[in-house]
């Protein structure tokens, strides 16, 4: 008797190449300088803000190589199912976690058209605020730590070819 198994055995998942750079993207988003001289919230949200905000960054330079197009969706996706784990470990059921995914997957959207506003802007300003501190102003210098930071990220990764982002274990700005 022939075995369909051989037939229908899945392959590797496409995904996974892009995991070193999620990986990256959570490491840098977890840096203690985020949450200790900038002042983000060191909560859940807080997490996810800035894992949207260093996303969005590393999103923005993939998207600038028509190329690696198909990187950038694999990119977006292991985000989903990253954030569909984080959801059912924290104890969310099945009839929750899609709309909560969606909301999530939505929230990202939302924040790739805002950090596209130039660096030190009025615009990028206000878009932290709202994103980053729920709309409460903080304090001056945690605002422009912050700011800096997202131009010192931005630079670095214009500086660095987008097939070697896509193929990359580290962001090329990292704080020790």
């Amino acid at each position: 008797m022939i075995s369909l198994r051989k037939f229908f055995k899945p392959g590797p998942d496409p995904r996974e190449a892009m995991r070193p750079l999620w990986d990256a993207v959570i490491a840098a988003a977890r840096r203690p300088h985020w949450y200790v001289e900038g002042g983000v919230p060191d909560t859940l949200d807080g997490r996810f803000d800035m894992v949207s905000l260093v996303m969005a960054l590393v999103l923005h330079r993939i998207d600038e190589d028509p190329a690696q197009a198909l990187a950038g969706v694999q990119f977006t996706e292991l985000f989903v199912s990253d954030m569909d784990g984080q959801m059912r470990q924290i104890g969310f059921g099945d009839m929750v976690v899609g709309k909560q995914i969606g909301r999530m997957v939505g929230a990202l959207g939302g924040r790739l058209g805002a950090y596209r506003a130039p660096d030190g802007s009025e615009e990028l300003r206000e878009a932290l605020v709202r994103n980053l501190w729920r709309g409460k102003a903080p304090a001056d210098a945690h605002l422009d730590h912050v700011v800096a930071e997202i131009g010192a990220l931005r630079r670095a990764l214009t500086a660095m070819p987008v097939a070697d982002l896509v193929a990359a274990d580290r962001l090329p700005v990292d704080h020790a």
